[in-house]
């Protein structure tokens, strides 16, 4: 609020601070509000300034104007009365024309353009900033939990999350991350920790999280991401292994980067200053990946608004500045601090500060005059032998005009000459707050996060005077943790500051008291918020699926203060202030992944620039456009000679030779076509072995998963993710079902069999086949050598049989040392399936048979304790597999019919989150193989991934009375193929998304009847035409075209 003009005009302090206010936007060089104003220093050219910068008001103006207007006079009493009226008026435009000065000037302090500015010095006064794009977002992830949490659901293990740390270092930000993840855990989620570099916390956070693995380059592609429910990476030193998420199949795995540093920040703008745009470029690639980056400071954002790519996010709340000011006060004392300093020891120092953004967008004169001009007079300009009260002052840099400024200020109150004095933010800011008595925080804007300053303050037990802010207000109780003040209301600074000097001037008790209580606040102060921030972030991005437990709500009550005990003895160890360490400086810029990528890829560019200066030099060599021509001209003519030499010999009688030499030369020019010789390593090595087991892999990510050699052979479900260097097959092109992308998800991986089994004597010709999904060897149960070569030789052996070797076994990962034996299938299989899977299979083979409802449609699967079969990893003979093939086509389309009856578009009744619905068959599918293997009397034998042991689960003998073999005899099942075949041949549709003629091969008596017929046909139009030729060069002979006419 601006005060009233009377009020002004009774106080010669507040009728200069108003009158100041008025000349604020005054060009003139002498910046002294007070050189301006003070009654005992204007002169007659200021005073005709002043009362000219008056005329210029929007008001004053038209009014003064119209005054003078020609053909209006004022005379005698109307001329009273008029100036009557304008000095009224003139009383009541002052505080509006004031408001509105600060009014702009706040503005401009807030304004988006006010950032921009702000920025554009940071990165050096040039060049163009992006506004940022991060917004504050009200996270609906609880409310989304409370529903599910309604929900009947058979959880077995809990949420899973992958920790990847950039470093293991003890230090402020491993104090908020470890507090965060250790209550995370009391909330129910587990965490598999990960780090880039070994270091003196890796026992600590062991104890947290169990066994921690350190990462190499060679173990970054070789983790399957996509067994966590997320990942949280913490700091830019984990960049290299945000990479390896970037490719399907990990894309869809949740990623939340936290960045507490700014090392980039400080790197990027010298990139935009050297015009390094593919530096730029890949950091922002690499920001891109993740779902959030998360900020503990608002100043973050703005210093990474160029790779901003809107997925910038600030959680509040880090123990940085309680630990700068621990550490520092350790080894630094107040009385060595002011000894420094010239100060003495019975000095009163009142440190004065604001906002570090937008201190350069605001008049010094204009800050200390308008706020505490006042406080100044009051206490800085008293002197006995008792000391005396100095103010010290925060400034942008030690280098700016402000410390002139306040030498201007103080020698217009009449001040000392040393009761004033600045500082600049960059020089040793924790050494003036430890010196300080008083800390008086001054901010003429709201602002969103707590003041790093005043934190610092508190940490120090210094007694703060802060404004009414709002963030200020939720945490400092005034009069308990601190003295907060009207900012609009000078009055009640005076008062709070009253209470914290004596008569004296010395500190109060009450003041003593005071530091000593918000000391105690500041040390744990957003501790609480910060981790329900990222509570509530985890619960707003993470899926959780039906088997998956939901983590318990977050209550403020269990946590309110950081995990100090990990980290007090290694704060008592270190010698000075954490972050302005010179070595720790040296020792990050050696080891950091910003200068290591960023001398990488500079080379690269220079080798780049090299090649650039070659080519121009063999440019220099390149034909011109006129020897091209005479080239061409040259081309021309060999080309008409090579043709009419050509005609005369067609001309010329030859002796074709005998019909032996023919074929033979017809033979090698079929042995040199390219499609027919072209064949990598692996297919050579191939050739005549009795089995192939094709990988199934959908997505670049998956590569080092894959195996190489003559026993595998690649299946890629997307045609862009093929590898190009081994002979894998594209599982698109030969079934363009594929090519939809939702039944591509909906069938996963028995899509890529069906691929291989639609014609599968084009790609397949050996006796056995086998399948494996890349999962296997992320999760590493797929096959050890020793396993391979065990298999291969009992294969060989048993050239004929039915029996299936699977060697992963179907079970439920909890993340305990629990027993999955006292599991049915059909219970596993509901767990898997959001407790739907019985309930499906039921109506989908009863749909699939035309069972009646009174027929019982559930195949029984003992409880026997023996192992089924999961992840596709199987090996069975080839028509076994055509056969089971024939089911799972008739299956998977009567499960989709299921789903189409339902109206079922976007969700699904086999799962609850997103990932399961978007793969809604795929879990059910994947069991499929053992009920067809258990009731079509195979033998299912379970191999040891490791060690290559054999035992046989469920042996035939024990199955007498259980299996349903009428329902899956092959004579059934063929008919049930053919008669589908016969209506999609016939087009009678049963529905509009049919789903069975689009998942292989379409055939049945018509259809080969019909075909045979074709061929029959074909072949007599072809007797036909030579029959017709012969006839017709008998009667006019053989005729030859004359050369030269068309």
């Amino acid at each position: 609020m601006v005060r009233s003009p009377d009020k002004a005009a009774s106080s010669p302090a507040a009728a200069a601070a108003l009158t100041a206010d008025l000349g604020f936007q005054s060009n003139n060089h002498e910046r002294s509000l007070f050189k301006r104003t003070h009654p005992h220093l204007e002169s007659n050219a200021d005073r005709s300034k002043s009362a000219d910068r008056g005329g210029h008001s929007r008001g004053g103006g038209r009014g003064l104007y119209h005054g003078r207007r020609k053909g209006f006079q004022l005379k005698g009493r109307s001329m009273v009365y008029f100036c009557v009226l304008l000095a009224l008026f003139g009383l009541a435009l002052a505080p509006m024309v004031l408001q509105s000065t600060i009014g702009r000037v706040l503005r401009q302090g807030r304004s988006e353009r006010g950032i921009a500015r702000w920025l554009r010095e940071r990165n050096g006064g040039g060049g163009s900033v992006r506004p940022l794009r991060f917004v504050m977002r009200e996270l609906d992830g609880a409310g989304r939990l409370d529903r599910l949490r309604m929900e009947a659901r058979v959880a077995v293990r809990p949420p899973r999350l992958a920790l990847i740390l950039g470093n293991t270092r003890k230090n402020p930000e491993s104090l908020m991350l470890f507090t965060v993840v250790k209550n995370l855990q009391l909330l129910g989620y587990m965490f598999q920790l990960y780090a880039m570099e070994d270091g003196n916390a890796r026992t600590m956070w062991e104890q947290l999280g169990g066994q921690m693995l350190i990462l190499n380059p060679e173990r970054f592609n070789h983790l399957d991401w996509s067994i966590y429910e997320g990942v949280i990476a913490h700091s830019i030193e984990a960049k290299e292994a945000v990479s390896s998420l970037v490719q399907e199949p990990f894309c869809p795995v949740p990623l939340i980067w936290i960045i507490q540093e700014d090392v980039l920040a400080n790197r990027l703008t010298y990139y935009n200053e050297m015009g390094w745009r593919h530096l730029i470029s890949h950091w922002q690639s690499a920001f891109s990946r993740a779902d959030m980056i998360v900020f503990s400071d608002y100043s973050l954002p703005m210093l990474y608004s160029v790779v901003d790519k809107g997925n910038f996010f600030v959680i509040p709340g880090s123990p940085v500045d309680v630990w700068a000011a621990e550490s520092y006060a350790r080894t630094h004392s107040k009385y060595n601090m002011r000894k420094s300093r010239a100060y003495g020891s019975d000095d009163l120092l009142v440190l004065v500060a604001g906002s570090s953004l937008f201190f350069n967008e605001i008049l010094w004169d204009y800050a200390v005059v308008r706020t505490i001009g006042p406080l100044l007079v009051k206490y800085a300009n008293k002197k006995d032998g008792g000391g005396s009260v100095k103010f010290i002052f925060f400034c942008r840099n030690s280098t700016d005009d402000c410390g002139n400024d306040l030498q201007e200020v103080a020698a217009h109150l009449r001040l000392g000459p040393d009761s004033m004095r600045h500082y600049g933010l960059n020089s040793d800011v924790n050494g003036v707050l430890l010196m300080s008595d008083i800390f008086l925080y001054v901010s003429f804007q709201d602002e969103q996060g707590f003041p790093s300053l005043l934190a610092r303050a508190m940490t120090f037990g210094i007694p703060i005077v802060a404004p009414n802010l709002r963030i200020v207000k939720n945490y400092v109780v005034d009069g308990v943790h601190g003295m907060i003040y009207d900012k609009k209301n000078q009055d009640d600074l005076l008062r709070a500051f009253s209470l914290l000097v004596s008569r004296d001037r010395k500190l109060s008790k009450f003041a003593v008291a005071v530091g000593s209580t918000g000391k105690r606040l500041a040390e744990n102060m957003l501790a609480s918020e910060c981790i329900k921030g990222y509570a509530n972030l985890l619960e707003y991005l993470l899926d959780f699926p039906s088997y998956v437990s939901l983590p318990r709500p977050f209550s403020p009550i269990q946590q309110q203060s950081w995990e100090w005990n990990f980290f007090r003895e290694k704060m008592a160890q270190r010698n000075g202030d954490s972050f302005g360490d010179d070595e720790y400086n040296a020792e990050t810029k050696r080891t950091s992944v910003v200068y290591s990528l960023e001398n990488d890829l500079n080379s690269i560019q220079d080798s780049g620039n090299l090649s650039d200066s070659m080519g121009r030099k063999i440019e220099q060599e390149i034909f011109t456009t006129k020897d091209w021509e005479v080239l061409k001209e040259v081309e021309k003519l060999e080309e008409m000679e090579r043709l009419e030499v050509h005609q005369l010999e067609d001309r010329m009688d030859k002796d074709p030779g005998n019909w032996d030499e023919i074929y033979r030369n017809a033979r090698k020019s079929e042995k040199l076509k390219f499609e027919a010789n072209e064949r990598d390593d692996g297919e050579l090595e191939r050739t005549g072995q009795p089995i192939c087991i094709y990988e199934i892999y959908y997505g670049a990510g998956a590569w080092p998963f894959l195996h190489h050699g003559s026993l595998y052979r690649g299946l890629s479900l997307s045609t862009r993710s093929t590898r190009l260097s081994s002979n894998d097959i594209d599982a698109v092109t030969r079934l363009p079902l594929l090519s939809d992308f939702r039944y591509r998800d909906l069938l996963c991986e028995i899509g890529g069999m069906f691929a291989i089994a639609n014609k599968v004597d084009e790609i397949h010709k050996r006796p056995w086949i086998g399948f494996q999904s890349w999962r296997a060897s992320g999760r590493k149960v797929s096959l050890s050598v020793k396993a391979e070569g065990i298999l291969e030789k009992i294969i060989e052996r048993e050239a004929r049989g039915d029996v299936m070797y699977f060697w992963k076994c179907l079970e439920i990962d909890t993340g305990l040392s629990t027993n999955n034996e006292l599991l049915t299938f059909w219970s596993l299989c509901d767990i898997l399936n959001g407790g739907q899977c019985r309930n499906a299979f039921e109506i989908a083979f009863r749909h699939m048979y035309g069972l009646a409802s009174s027929v019982d449609a559930l195949p029984p699967m003992p409880g026997d304790g023996g192992h089924w079969s999961a992840l596709h990893s199987w090996v069975m003979p080839t028509p076994s597999f055509l056969e089971f093939v024939m089911f799972a086509r008739i299956f998977a389309d009567s499960l989709n019919t299921l789903h189409g009856n339902t109206n079922i578009t976007t969700g699904c009744m086999l799962g609850f989150s997103q990932l399961e619905r978007k793969h809604c068959y795929c879990r059910l599918l994947e069991l499929l193989v053992n009920v067809w293997a258990y009731h079509s009397a195979r033998r299912m034998v379970y191999i040891d991934p490791r060690t290559g042991l054999f035992e046989e689960q469920h042996p035939v003998d024990r199955r007498k009375g259980m299996m349903w073999v009428k329902y899956f005899n092959f004579t059934l099942l063929k008919r049930m193929d053919e008669d589908l075949a016969e209506a999609a041949d016939d087009g009678d549709f049963q529905s509009d998304t049919w789903l069975w003629p689009l998942t292989g091969e379409v055939h049945w008596q018509g259809i080969y009847e019909r075909e045979r017929e074709q061929r029959y046909r074909n072949k007599m139009d072809k007797k036909k035409k030579t029959k017709e030729k012969l006839l017709e060069r008998m009667k006019y002979g053989y005729k030859q075209k004359s050369l030269g006419r068309k």
